[in-house]
């Protein structure tokens, strides 16, 4: 069966895109931060009708099947993870997919299942608009359909959590057949042959494509949702069933062939303005002000505790030089090269994190890449928050922030353009630091326990204190977050030898106490248990079992055996 099976695929995609053994598939079945497990191949179709094919095939041959696009993803969900499947697994990786088609006048677009939020953000930058989020997971090359599957978040508090109602997937009926399902808003046809081929060749026009008001391509709620700060639920995590809607939450239980997306005004001008305070309190009432009280909502505000800051400023320091040189475009290819390169080195008995290694020291011949006034408030402060503000908020925000500041415990400046954009790229580059940091010390570090947390809209004590019998069991601690939204990135580096296990189950406890919801906006994967109702939506869209079969330490067997 393996081999007429790898014969099939090969017959679809030419042998070029068909990956087979363990040095050919490493890149795509080793996760960014968590997961790796065998599979018998790694496809990659280059067109919707191949992707198809390659689909067909697999359900015919009955084998698991992992949906893959850039495989950035924090929580191990795009490749398997350990053994214990009942089935060979085949990834396909969309990435060859990849084209983006901007409709009524750029305000929306039609993205293919491995079309990246770079991508879409530099086909929407001539005309002045942008997606729903255009930093952070765009710096990795995250694409458009992982966000939405995984119901993103992202650092845009007005844009909320990547969502659509519009989309076109495939997807496994009761009885083991494979169905196409047009709900992209667009017509294409009546045949699956048709539908795809038509799209892949652009074969549609303006009278083909219907516009409704019903029918929503982002979360249109969510500004003023975000805004309730007496709401004792937070403003957006993966379990909440308010954004499940068939590709939207899927995490991978469906073929995503294309979703359509609403874009965005983009701020014809930007300031940044940078707040640091040894005082937690400050940081919260300015939250509460600005959601309460401002007439204009900031497009961003992010959190990053002193101890991220210089996680970042040192393990994260060649990120950043590479995105400022080369670009967001090229990471994912330097990404790719780098998974290679582990590949040969882990076959080669010389490690998997060699180039990790090769790569900080590297880091450390090039000079000081943050400006001085970061650098002064990094030493002087704990506590730091960037706000980025367009348009009509710049002048509230700079009044607001007047009048408060310089206060006890804290101050603020705004930033010139260099200052705001390498203040916001080293946020962004903290999130390959914590990995860096524990490939480089792993005499010292057992492993990262990371917590994706959504605080309730209406919490105060919004800092983390640890008993001090965890505490003594974490290397270092590592605090991020989308403030505005709540949402936190908690990551603890763990001490050689410890049950990191069991150090996640104490800390899940004292958040489950505080009210918080995990995964804010990382998805389950293979790291969180999907709660009940989660698990019913994936059973609800994939009843077999086929597609990406243990998400959320759920089955990983035929039919949720």
């Amino acid at each position: 069966m393996v081999s007429s099976l790898i014969a099939q695929l090969q017959s679809v995609t030419g042998k070029r895109y068909v990956h087979v053994g363990t040095r050919a598939t490493h890149r795509f079945r080793k996760g960014y931060r968590y997961g790796d497990g065998e599979v018998m191949a790694a496809v990659e179709p280059g067109t919707l009708w191949e992707q198809w094919q390659v689909l067909q095939a697999c359900v015919d041959a009955d084998v698991a099947i992992i949906m893959q696009a850039a495989n950035t993803g924090l929580t191990g969900g795009s490749t398997p993870f350990g053994t214990g499947y009942d089935r060979p697994i085949v990834i396909v990786n969309t990435l060859r997919i990849d084209r983006v088609d901007l409709i009524d006048e750029g305000r929306q677009a039609i993205c293919f299942p491995g079309a990246t939020l770079d991508r879409l953000e530099r086909a929407l930058r001539p005309i002045g608009r942008e997606p729903h989020s255009v930093i952070g997971s765009s710096c990795i090359g995250a694409s458009v359909t992982g966000g939405i599957c995984n119901n993103s978040g992202g650092s845009l508090v007005q844009r909320g959590p990547a969502y659509t109602q519009l989309s076109l997937f495939a997807q496994v009926t009761p009885e083991r057949k494979l169905v196409l399902v047009n709900h992209l808003g667009i017509e294409l046809g009546s045949s699956t042959e048709e539908v795809l081929t038509r799209l892949d060749s652009g074969h549609y026009s303006q009278s083909d494509i219907q516009m409704s008001e019903t029918s929503w391509a982002s979360d249109r709620e969510y500004k003023a949702h975000v805004r309730d700060i007496s709401a004792s639920t937070p403003a957006r995590f993966n379990a909440d069933p308010r954004r499940h809607y068939e590709v939207s939450g899927s995490a991978g239980k469906l073929a995503v062939f294309a979703v359509r997306m609403d874009t965005f005004p983009a701020a014809s001008n930007e300031r940044v303005f940078y707040i640091g305070t040894n005082d937690p309190a400050q940081l919260q009432q300015i939250r509460r002000d600005l959601l309460g009280q401002f007439q204009h909502l900031p497009i961003a505000g992010e959190y990053m505790h002193k101890d991220a800051f210089d996680m970042a400023h040192v393990y994260g320091k060649d990120v950043f030089l590479f995105i400022r040189r080369f670009g967001t475009l090229n990471v994912p290819k330097a990404f790719a090269a780098k998974s290679w390169f582990d590949g040969v080195t882990e076959s080669l008995h010389l490690g998997r994190h060699l180039s990790d290694r090769l790569l900080q020291a590297a880091s450390r011949l090039f000079p000081e890449h943050l400006p001085r006034r970061l650098l002064d408030y990094r030493d002087r402060y704990i506590h730091h928050l960037m706000l980025r503000t367009g348009e009509e908020c710049i002048e509230e925000m700079r009044a607001y922030l007047a009048e408060r500041y310089p206060a006890e415990h804290g101050e603020f400046f705004e930033c010139t353009d260099e200052e705001g954009s390498a203040a916001f790229l080293n946020r962004f580059a903290s999130g390959g630091a914590v990995v860096r940091y524990r490939a480089v010390h792993p005499r010292t570090v057992e492993d990262i326990v990371a917590l994706d947390v959504a605080l309730p809209r209406d919490a105060l004590d919004w800092f983390e204190t640890l008993p001090p019998e965890i505490e003594a069991r974490i290397e270092r601690k590592f605090y991020v977050g989308h403030f505005l939204c709540h949402v936190l990135h908690q990551e603890y580096l763990v001490k050689k030898g410890e049950d990191c296990h069991a150090l996640e189950q104490e800390i899940c406890a004292l958040l489950d106490a505080r009210g918080a919801e995990y995964p804010a906006e990382h998805n389950v994967g293979h790291l969180y248990h999907a709660k009940p109702a989660l698990r019913d939506f994936y059973r609800q869209l994939d009843p077999t079992n086929q597609f990406n079969p243990g998400i959320g330490k759920t089955s990983k067997q035929r039919d949720w055996r």
